[in-house]
């Protein structure tokens, strides 16, 4: 009834059941105030190319396994080291220069495969051996008491991915404009405040007394509503600087985490999915192509919601994930096939930045994991890095169970 009832494009609050696990809602007694870092994670769906995007050209095999695809070095942004950054980053040298823009190569799971759906699965429930459901991102959240009906947001329009797999609410909209009752028609401004009240009201009541599995969720959705009406009246300007592009959906979405982020909602978590890098063919040049047009969309995007920020990057995390990497040797269609070892890049205000984390394994033959970039990082000790250094995250092998030792060093600790 609810899900009926909100604004086209717009997706109620819930927690995200996995066969197996029970919906429920478990919060502290009394939940601390959280000060930690807001958590921006972007799923780069398909399996991203990273030797497209920090490109290794000092390793002499590159050029040898990639003739047709690869970046020439002449034409990389200044990286770290063997590596360069495709020139499509262009917008986000400046971060880079800063020092708060960084990446993490050779970075992926620990056990290997070429599925889109076992990896995704696999990445955002981020427990291998261990027979647990719930996603990454439910478990950390749990750890935290409860929060605002913002503190864990997606903004896609799509449902919430299984990294929030469990019983932690999620809030799930298109846009925050969107997000509104729509009991109205709009054409009568005092009868839709009246109506817009009755229905607030009616469904207040009909879920009140609810078990939970059904009443939480209604009740973060309404709790929300609250706000999105007033920000969707108040209207958004952008910081000076910021420029997003209307036509790029990544943008938008970044554009409202801004937004929730400068408004003081409470978020704690957002994310953001990017899909189409799945690019078996046509991969691209520098002038033209899939590569080039996706990643100076990200790019783009990035900038303009750093930009954005302002001031505020100093309390926000950005790091990217996609499910593997691609091989190492083009194919024979100009493009890569799925791979294994990736980057991620991380960007914010306490970023070690503008160099390449991680153990650099090499691109010949004998340093390939089946032919692909070989993983010497694993992503939950980046994530864990995250978590513990800016998001005052404890208890943290309860998040990642079986989390190997180690450190990468991009992260400064949160003062």
């Amino acid at each position: 009834m609810l899900a009926g009832l909100l604004g086209a494009g717009a997706v109620g609050a819930f927690g995200v059941p996995l066969p197996g696990i029970s919906t429920r809602y478990a919060f502290a007694d009394t939940p601390a105030a959280y000060d930690g870092d807001v958590l921006v994670v972007v799923s780069l769906r398909g399996g991203a190319d990273g030797l497209s995007i920090v490109v290794p050209t000092g390793d002499p095999d590159y050029a040898k396994k990639r003739p047709t695809i690869g970046v020439p070095q002449a034409a990389l942004l200044p990286g770290d080291g063997i590596f360069g950054l495709h020139p499509q980053l262009q917008p986000l040298y400046p971060l880079w220069q800063a020092g708060k823009f960084g990446a993490v190569h050779a970075v992926g799971q620990v056990d290997p495969t070429r599925s889109h759906f076992e990896a995704l699965r696999e990445m955002e429930r981020a427990a291998p051996g261990a027979t647990l459901k719930t996603g990454w991102l439910d478990r950390a959240l749990q750890q935290r008491g409860s929060g605002t009906p913002f503190r864990a947001t997606v903004v896609s329009g799509d449902l919430p991915s299984q990294q929030f797999a469990g019983p932690a609410p999620v809030l799930s909209m298109s846009s925050v404009d969107s997000f509104v009752l729509d009991a109205a028609d709009g054409s009568d401004a005092s009868w839709e405040a009246t109506e817009l009240a009755r229905w607030r009201k009616a469904l207040t009541s009909f879920y009140d007394g609810q078990a939970a599995p059904i009443a939480a969720p209604a009740s973060t959705a309404l709790a929300a509503l609250k706000t999105t009406v007033a920000l969707k009246k108040a209207g958004y300007t952008p910081g000076p600087g910021a420029s997003y592009d209307s036509s790029s959906s990544l943008a938008m979405a970044l554009r409202d985490v801004a937004r929730l982020v400068k408004a003081g909602v409470g978020l704690q978590v957002a994310a953001v999915e990017f899909d189409d890098w799945d690019m078996h063919d046509d991969l691209g040049t520098l002038t033209k192509g899939r590569l080039r047009d996706k990643l100076g969309e990200l790019a783009a995007a990035l900038a303009a919601f750093t930009t954005d920020l302002g001031p505020a990057l100093a309390n926000v995390t950005i790091v990217t994930l996609s499910e593997f990497g691609r091989r190492v040797e083009e194919n024979g269609s100009a493009g890569t096939d799925h791979g294994h070892g990736n980057v991620s890049l991380v960007i914010g205000g306490g970023v070690n930045g503008g160099k390449v984390y991680g153990a650099w394994p090499g691109l010949a033959d004998s340093h390939l994991d089946d032919g692909d970039l070989a993983v010497t990082t694993d992503y939950r000790v980046l994530l864990a890095e995250i978590l513990t250094k800016r998001c005052r995250q404890s208890a943290i092998a309860k998040v990642f169970p079986g989390l190997p030792s180690g450190s990468v060093g991009i992260m400064a600790a949160r003062p």
